[in-house]
């Protein structure tokens, strides 16, 4: 069988690598205009920011130790300009000869990814300018970086590429901004989840303006000097735009290959095209949601690797099913590690779930243990079900927020609900965890919540909600809100002085953990109208 490849990275070789694994007697070529074809992309900030130290270690097999390991024919600086379905073949240029050429396959499998989005600003090809999806985008920046020592940087887009850059930049001294035009960033994280994190990157000098747009980049001999937005000017003596992606597909044009409205290729759950012995797997395809089993793009390394994998067996013959994604991702900040997977709460109702949320600040360790910190996790099911939506966690101090993500992933893959996994024997030891893990205890609270024992609102239901007819009870261990009663749970045996049975009462802690309690314990002198802050003050800013 020819087998023929249009793109490389990760999606591309980790095809043809588990192709010619499976039959050595498969003749497969990928073609790539790029010089390389397996890089770490993920990693490309981490080599701005010098955590990566040699340029090497960014190149993950070069054309020719590729081809020596797999057997797999690699040809580099080809761009495909056509496929011609009919009768099987692709049209494409070199470019060092400029020579046309073509190829023929029986299997084509489409995985030229995707290319970072360049707005047709004023500014654009400045020096100064940097974008960040290839080694050399990397390479470029850190050199001018070391070369002319800048004091400040902007960095276009958010996103997690967006944020990891400006971590690395802000590291080495520079005054870091971040300009969004999303009202909220990171993307899929529920507003109270950001609100913090962006409070905790300007604690760390990184400056983040939401719903604000790049109007141009101004330069001065050559050389950008201010970025203009819609709202005010900034000096900069660097740009970064990460502010998205879009699927290179352009060569699809007349083909016949079905396109989603955002450009990237439609596949069935096979990663089929429409077209017969035509495949489309990583930055270029749109997969599906695991949850809804609607289109998602999950332009994600992990994404094109397990849709890689799975397409070469379906080329081999066999029939196996890419099941969706979910949306996963981990990224690390200064001082805070953040993570998501699954729906947020909007996005469970928009999707029709009865969704239900609940957010904890819970220890990631044993208090006592040395290093101990905290996760800040938010937790959502639907209501009815009790089934697992969606996780997002911030891991303070380094916390190892991937954990609490992986074990949701495989519960929500695994169609949990609350119930099946609230008992978990996940794994204990004082360096490592709490003797109820942090996910079990938010599972065990958002039950609570669910049934009523617990009764709460979210730092989001807060902030967007109307309590001012609420009287405030601090249950802090020691008085934490100024002008407000505290109430001291160790003393609670009897009714509360200044507050009536009948009076609407929120209860705040640090955590959220002695609210409950103190609610608890309210319920039992007869106060039936307690409502406890989740998160308390280390996530709200109480009023």
């Amino acid at each position: 069988m020819k087998v023929l490849i249009l793109g490389g990275v990760a999606a591309g070789t980790k095809v043809a690598a588990k192709l010619k694994r499976e039959n050595r007697n498969h003749e497969v070529k990928i073609l790539t205009d790029s010089k390389d074809i397996s890089y770490a992309g993920c990693g490309l900030p981490y080599y701005v920011g010098k955590v990566i130290k040699d340029r090497e270690e960014l190149i993950v097999n070069t054309p020719k130790s590729f081809s020596e390991l797999t057997g797999v024919e690699v040809i580099t600086e080809t761009k495909v300009t056509k496929i011609n379905p009919d009768d099987k073949t692709v049209e494409a240029l070199d470019l060092n000869s400029n020579e046309n050429k073509e190829y023929t396959y029986d299997k084509l499998v489409i995985a030229t990814g995707a290319s970072p989005i360049k707005p047709p600003l004023e500014g654009m090809d400045l020096d100064g300018v940097f974008f960040m999806r290839t080694p050399e985008d990397a390479i470029r920046l850190r050199d001018e970086i070391e070369e002319l020592k800048p004091r400040r940087a902007t960095v276009v887009g958010g996103g997690f590429i967006g944020l990891e850059v400006a971590e690395n930049l802000a590291v080495q001294g520079m005054i870091t901004t971040v300009i969004d035009m999303a009202e909220t960033i990171p993307p899929g994280f529920d507003k109270e989840m950001t609100d913090y994190i962006l409070n905790h990157l300007a604690e760390h000098r990184i400056m983040a303006f939401t719903g604000t747009k790049l109007d141009s980049i101004i330069g001065e001999n050559g050389r950008v000097k201010q970025v203009k937005t819609d709202k005010h000017k900034m000096n900069t003596d660097i740009v970064v735009l990460s502010i998205g992606i879009r699927a290179n597909t352009q060569f699809l044009d007349g083909s016949g290959v079905e396109l989603m409205p955002n450009g990237t290729v439609k596949v069935n759950e096979y990663l089929e095209t429409n077209i017969p012995n035509i495949y489309a797997v990583g930055d270029c395809a749109t997969v599906s949601n695991r949850i809804t089993n609607k289109p998602a793009w999950s332009p994600m390394g992990s994404t094109a690797n397990i849709s890689g994998r799975i397409a070469a067996m379906n080329i081999n013959g066999e029939q196996n099913k890419y099941n969706g994604a979910l949306g996963t991702a981990v990224a690390q900040l200064p001082g805070l590690n953040i993570g998501r997977t699954g729906l947020t709460e909007d996005e469970a109702k928009k999707a029709g779930y009865e969704a239900i949320s609940v957010v904890t600040v819970v220890d990631d360790k044993a208090h006592y243990f040395p290093g101990s910190s905290l996760f800040i996790i938010k937790m959502t099911a639907d209501k009815d079900t009790k089934k697992l939506l969606g996780v997002q966690a911030l891991g303070l101090n380094g916390s190892a927020v991937d954990k609490i993500i992986d074990i949701a992933v495989t519960a929500i893959s695994l169609d949990g609900d609350l119930e099946k996994i609230k008992d978990l024997d996940l794994a204990y030891a004082p360096p490592f965890s709490t003797a109820i893990h942090p996910f079990a205890h938010t599972v065990n609270i958002l039950l609570n919540k669910i049934s009523g024992d617990l009764v709460s609102i979210t730092p989001q239901e807060y902030a967007e909600g109307n309590f001012d007819d609420y009287k405030i009870m601090d249950a802090a261990i020691i008085p934490e809100l100024p002008n407000v009663p505290h109430v001291d749970l160790n003393k609670l045996d009897r009714e509360v002085k200044g507050f009536d049975k009948e009076d609407k009462i929120l209860i705040s802690c640090n955590k959220g953990k002695r609210s409950y309690l103190v609610q608890n314990r309210l319920k039992h002198y007869g106060y039936e109208n307690t409502v406890v802050l989740e998160g308390g003050s280390i996530v709200n800013k109480i009023k």
